[in-house]
């Protein structure tokens, strides 16, 4: 089933800013450098909106878990890039040791070679969301057809192998450009980017890593990190494996309860 499209209000004046000028382009021909200078400001700041994974001006996003899910001290642990053979195994261990759940947006590429794992991502009790088919840089990119294509593929697959179709949906990198909104509406799936970002794909420090997913932690917070394609320690671990024992560790210290995005949304 989809939802219905609300288009933002910077999605609104972007429209507005294209009619009016080309109203000015039929009623006064000479006015076009200054209506191909509105267009240009307009496209630069579409532009830069789509590089701001946790804003909403180009459309609904949760960058922060709801008040009732705040009020009963929940967080979300949202891990990204797999379902990886070497890497996501020890994971569930982890989270299973620590009693904590957690979102997989799992590509749906990978998902397609590793089918056992995804399954076993939800028979342990967490939730297998959409991270796109191919995991393209390249996403933000996509006109409708392209992006509403990968989108819809990894969510065939994923909904087959799991037997649950995903809520959630992830970008490449958070990118993304004003056609996003609408597909994922078509799609029935929700926008989802996160509170703390550790950049763990590119940094092999676990001290740099928890600290940046740590300091000031508090209810409501929607952590990342990555199964697939973390980044090594200097002992040549991922640095998901070495980051992730001491955060839950802290995570209980500080009597936060982790559950899946479903869940916090209940």
């Amino acid at each position: 089933m989809s939802q219905s499209w609300k288009p933002t209000l910077t999605i609104k004046l972007s429209i507005a800013t294209h009619l009016g000028a080309g109203l000015s382009l039929l009623a006064v021909p000479g006015y076009w450098p200054w209506a191909l200078a509105a267009l240009a400001i307009n496209q630069a700041l579409l532009t830069g909106a789509g590089l701001l994974p946790r804003t909403t001006l180009l459309g609904p996003n949760l960058n922060r878990l709801p008040t009732a899910a705040i009020e009963r001290r929940e967080i979300a642990l949202t891990i990204d890039d797999g379902p990886d053979p070497e890497v996501t195994p020890r994971v569930l261990d982890l989270l299973d040791a620590a009693g904590a759940k957690a979102s997989f947006f799992c590509i749906g590429r990978y998902a397609e070679k590793y089918p056992a794992l995804c399954r076993e991502i939800v028979a342990r009790g967490h939730s297998v969301e959409n991270h796109g088919d191919s995991h393209s840089w390249g996403f933000a990119t996509f006109g409708f057809g392209r992006m509403q294509a990968d989108v819809a593929t990894a969510q065939q697959k994923l909904t087959e192998i799991t037997g649950r179709p995903p809520r959630f949906f992830r970008p490449t990198a958070g990118l993304r450009n004003p056609l996003l909104d609408p597909v994922l509406a078509r799609l029935d799936l929700k926008l989802a980017s996160w509170t703390r970002r550790p950049y763990d794909t590119f940094e092999g420090n676990p001290q740099r890593i928890y600290e940046r997913l740590a300091d000031h932690l508090a209810p409501g917070d929607v952590l990342l990190l990555h199964d697939g394609h973390a980044a090594l320690t200097a002992e040549g671990e991922p640095v998901i494996l070495a980051v992730l024992p001491r955060l839950l560790q802290t995570i209980a210290e500080h009597r936060l309860n982790p559950v899946t995005l479903s869940a916090a949304l209940k």
